[in-house]
């Protein structure tokens, strides 16, 4: 199950492991880690597309032949503040 993981499921059993130990350890003695790691996973790669969209419908994104620096600049801060909602509502939790 390891393999299928995403960045997100790996950010949540490093926050697990060295805040929330006990848990962590019961999890992985009930063998259910594996599978709490993908649902947390699939579940911040659904949000961060919801998040993209609303935030793309707030601000819509320059036009990149246009200006494709500034089309980065906004989709790269788009990302970031989708990363971070991520962060706050579903890995350090």
């Amino acid at each position: 199950q390891m393999e299928q993981l995403g960045k997100y499921g790996f950010l949540r059993r490093d926050y697990l492991k060295n805040h929330r130990n006990s848990t962590y350890q019961v999890m992985l003695l009930q063998d259910t880690i594996g599978e709490h790691l993908l649902e947390v996973d699939k579940a911040a790669r659904e949000r961060e597309e919801v998040i993209l969209k609303q935030l793309e419908e707030k601000e819509p994104l320059p036009d990149k032949e246009v200006d494709q620096m500034a089309w980065v600049r906004a989709a790269n801060q788009h990302r970031a503040i989708a990363e971070e909602i991520i962060l706050k509502e579903l890995i350090y939790v």
